[in-house]
């Protein structure tokens, strides 16, 4: 259930509109007759308002459940990547096992131990443990900005550990300032990182795939 309620606080910040059950059976890799099964249970216990073909958003009751299990999630995958030397491809895996499995207590302890880091390794914002959260819409992607645009990384998604990789090896991640210096009718994006000395190619399902800030 908790996973459930997480994937639709997901989707349904991207969109500010009601998730479609098609929508989260792609997103939880799960069959579209489980995903309603499961959403007339969820609206039974008033976790989620649910109208058949019309798809569900979190209700007040359910919108603190998946910011809870989001505050264990994030902070397992900073506490892994600063304190266990885990790589941040390999985190999202990690603490989608550990998360449902800590208390709140166990949360705001390694909060402590990260001295209340705001974000985690891929630039998403840590809910405090009043479960405030700032900064959960992405921005514009790499994919927006034209040649001469100089933006810095902000966020990066976290469910597909080659895409990070990738990202890894290229130098590039949260914090990273870059100037895109060419773009192509197919999606292509070449940005020069200012921590590398040549330029990087980065294909489209990438750039789609990284928020940015504008610096210029």
């Amino acid at each position: 259930m908790e996973d459930y309620l997480k994937s639709i606080y997901y989707l349904q910040n991207k969109t500010d509109e009601r998730v479609r059950t098609s929508v989260l059976a792609e997103y939880i890799d799960v069959e579209q007759s489980s995903v309603t099964s499961m959403m007339k249970k969820l609206a039974e216990r008033d976790l989620v308002q649910y109208e058949p073909y019309q798809g569900v958003t979190l209700t007040e009751t359910g919108v603190p459940i998946a910011l809870e299990i989001i505050r264990h999630h994030r902070l397992l995958e900073r506490y892994l990547t600063d304190h266990l030397e885990y790589d941040w491809a390999e985190v999202h895996d990690e603490a989608d096992r550990l998360e449902h499995h800590i208390s709140s207590q166990f949360a705001d302890r390694i909060a402590e131990q990260l001295e209340d880091t705001t974000v985690d390794p891929h630039g998403d914002p840590i809910p405090t443990a009043d479960l405030d959260v700032s900064g959960e819409k992405d921005g514009d992607t790499l994919a927006n900005h034209q040649v001469g645009d100089r933006v810095q990384i902000e966020r990066v998604s976290d469910r597909d550990p080659d895409l990070l990789r990738y990202l890894s090896e290229h130098g590039i991640q949260p914090g990273t300032v870059v100037e895109v210096v060419e773009t192509t009718s197919f999606g292509m994006v070449t940005v020069d990182p200012e921590s590398r000395d040549e330029p990087v190619a980065l294909p489209e399902e990438v750039v789609r795939s990284v928020s940015t800030r504008s610096l210029t």
